[in-house]
């Protein structure tokens, strides 16, 4: 199965383009899926019809759904949520409150992540399009399997372990209600319905993201940094959208200084991706509210280009061998020397850029290497690892 995600600042139009590609495949005979994780629920405003979280035929060999986080949720947290709730109502939270502190922000997008998994591992289609959420949440989303394949390999078994051992000490000093088994086994059963979900998104041969955006200064600025911290994560950006452009027939003279505005900002994306493509839609005189003319937008943007297919390959992360030491070398496009921090720790890699923490698993190769140095050359972070242990 092919994924394609799109993601960008809110307003740029992104749910548009994830549809207009989507028709786009699927009117080149292939099965595709359109799923959304955006809380907007815009899919169907694009299609004028109602989208449930099921998928459901929208189009000759398109499929939709839309997330219903709250669904997922009693799926999939609510043994969990139940004893967070009775900690939070032990501490005098009152039960209405106790509820909405038992929800992690961002849970909700987490649980898509899981259908993304599930539509692969089930593959009943060749594509599957996702709609993400804006991309401050869309980059907290694809942090989180980091993140929990950390917790559940260093931190879960050992507090597992502690409070099995404390239980029965535990119910006789205090009231504080203790985790038992069943709600270590939702932890367990919640992760596993993750595991693998970086290996896939990660894969290049499987997994693109495709960055949307206007020819505006601020929403370029946000684009570049989503940029930096997809392949601080080692997700792969095969193109960038430039939409809304004006077209070449808008000749008014009140328009003519926002072409020539607009001219300058498309410079700057050109040479600023490049060698990433960039793929262009003009402004249209009208709402894309049907399939036809989503269709219509979908061919003005990829022509002649297959939009199932990978449109750009790199690698963000590479490590050779260069003599008696490793070279790490990890692409960071439009990142200052600022803005880093990296440390090591065993077989460990930490690694933050701006707000974005990463943890990266070494290889056995690496592990217990000491750094001998790192440095930031152009857009590429290279760490050299020597011989010896780590102090």
């Amino acid at each position: 199965m092919r994924i394609v995600l799109f993601t960008g600042k809110g307003g740029v139009g992104k749910t548009t383009v994830a549809c207009a590609t989507a028709l786009g495949i699927a009117s080149r005979g292939s099965k595709a899926l359109l799923m959304s994780t955006d809380p907007a629920h815009s899919l169907g405003d694009a299609f004028g019809i109602e989208i449930g979280p099921e998928p459901q035929e929208v189009a000759t060999n398109l499929w939709a759904e839309q997330i219903d986080p709250q669904q997922r949720l009693e799926e999939s947290w609510r043994e969990i949520q139940q004893h967070l709730i009775s900690v939070l109502q032990w501490a005098g939270i009152a039960d209405i409150e106790a509820e909405e502190l038992s929800v992690i922000p961002g849970l909700d997008e987490l649980f898509s992540l899981a259908d993304v998994k599930r539509h692969h591992d089930d593959d009943p289609y060749d594509a599957l399009i996702v709609d993400c959420a804006p991309t401050g949440e869309t980059l907290r989303l694809l942090s989180l399997p980091d993140i929990i394949q950390w917790y559940m390999e260093r931190v879960f078994p050992v507090e597992r372990k502690i409070m099995g051992a404390l239980r029965p000490v535990a119910k006789r000093m205090t009231s504080l209600p203790v985790p038992d088994d069943n709600v270590y086994a939702a932890v367990r059963r919640f992760y596993d319905k993750l595991e693998g979900v970086r290996q896939v998104l990660t894969d290049p041969a499987t997994t693109s993201v495709r960055l949307v955006l206007n020819p505006e200064r601020m929403v370029i600025a946000e684009a570049l940094r989503t940029f930096t911290y997809l392949n601080l994560f080692g997700y792969r950006v095969d193109a960038v959208v430039a939409n809304r452009l004006l077209p070449e027939e808008v000749s008014d003279p009140y328009f003519r200084r926002w072409k020539a505005v607009q001219a300058e900002h498309l410079d700057t994306i050109d040479r600023s991706f490049a060698p990433v493509p960039v793929l262009k839609a003009r402004l249209r005189d009208r709402e894309l509210t049907s399939a036809r003319l989503l269709l219509e937008l979908g061919q003005e943007i990829y022509e002649d280009l297959d939009p199932a297919a990978v449109l750009f390959s790199d690698d963000p992360l590479t490590i050779a061998k260069q003599g008696d030491v490793y070279v790490m070398n990890l692409k960071l496009p439009f990142t200052s020397r600022e803005a880093l921090e990296l440390s090591v720790k065993n077989d460990e890699l930490f690694l933050k850029v701006g707000p974005y923490r990463r943890t990266i698993m070494l290889p056995r190769s690496l592990a217990g290497r000491q750094v001998d140095r790192a440095q930031l050359d152009g857009d590429l972070l290279r760490i050299t690892f020597m011989r010896g242990a780590q102090p």
